[in-house]
């Protein structure tokens, strides 16, 4: 089948193939890999993914076809992947034949909002110039707004933006992400980022066994497991603190990890008197774990350090 962009005017397409020879496939399988559970998030890929293959056969058979909006909203708490997709999403999109490069240019409102007169056009120019090809990414995107102060220039890139998602929606996918109900309000006040934003997606927190097996999967990207006593006590844990305020999920399943690490190393330089092995120096164990501020209580405990 021909890509966007050829003329040659083709008679049938074999969509299985389309989505084989694309590279979609592989894509979606590496999100599979990456990110535990999400289902419903991989489900709305897939059928994205299924919606520009069959555009993309139609433009190819001569049918009517118009460039189809691909801008997004991504809404859920942090640590639940919606980097992580965005990235994926932009090699679909690129695989597909949708944007030229993509990349991912991820941004916050410090990159696109400046701090005097003058200064928050070039900057979300530069941004917009970088990210063209690709998909832009703006992270807590609600940020860009702040009606109650007057001198703020939030505004001035929120313009720029809705005229470049108009104008260039043929080279350029903007995601806007962030907490749910923050995003509503935000779409409620800027009614000109909801009618360009054809897919809105939200993302879950993850379950507790879904959150061990991250644990899990972490540790073994890094050649490190956890015994079966560890296991039991990461259990714990991850049912104490994802009931504690501050939770990110993915994010501080793995600052968690980040800090057993620590313990283990310590505990290793403390208490060995001779060599250790690998598998020593790749365990983590028990009171690698139980000693973390999670496991007490009263009011001094907060971030499940």
């Amino acid at each position: 089948m021909t890509t966007p962009g050829e003329s040659e005017i083709v008679t049938s397409v074999d969509l299985g193939q389309e989505y084989r020879s694309s590279g979609v496939a592989e894509i979606l399988a590496e999100l599979d890999r990456e990110l535990v559970g999400l289902a419903p998030v991989k489900q709305r890929i897939r059928e994205t993914a299924a919606l520009l293959i069959v555009e993309r056969a139609r433009k190819a058979m001569g049918l009517s076809y118009e460039t189809p909006t691909l801008h997004m909203s991504f809404t859920g708490n942090p640590g639940t992947g919606k980097t992580t997709v965005a990235m994926r999403m932009a090699s679909l999109l690129h695989r597909l034949g949708y944007v030229r490069k993509g990349h991912l240019v991820s941004v916050t409102r410090d990159d696109l909002v400046g701090q005097y007169i003058g200064h928050t056009a070039p900057k979300t120019r530069e941004v917009l110039k970088r990210a063209m090809g690709g998909v832009l990414f703006i992270d807590e995107a609600y940020y860009l707004y702040k009606p109650d102060n007057e001198r703020d220039y939030g505004q001035e890139a929120i313009e720029i933006l809705l005229q470049v998602m108009e104008n260039n929606r043929d080279d350029l996918v903007v995601i806007l992400a962030g907490y749910a109900d923050r995003m509503d309000k935000f779409y409620e006040s800027n009614p000109g980022f909801r009618s360009r934003i054809a897919h809105h997606i939200d993302f879950p927190d993850y379950e507790e066994p879904e959150l061990l097996s991250i644990a899990e999967s972490m540790l073994e990207r890094q050649g490190y497991g956890l015994d079966d006593e560890a296991r039991q006590v990461m259990e714990k844990y991850i049912a104490l603190r994802c009931r504690q305020p501050h939770f990110a999920n993915a994010r501080s399943i793995r600052n968690a990890l980040d800090r057993a690490r620590l313990r283990q190393a310590n505990r290793l330089f403390e208490t060995s008197s001779g060599p250790v092995d690998a598998q020593q120096l790749s365990t983590i164990t028990a009171p690698d774990i139980n000693v973390s501020r999670v496991f007490q209580t009263g009011p001094q405990v907060r971030d499940g350090l």
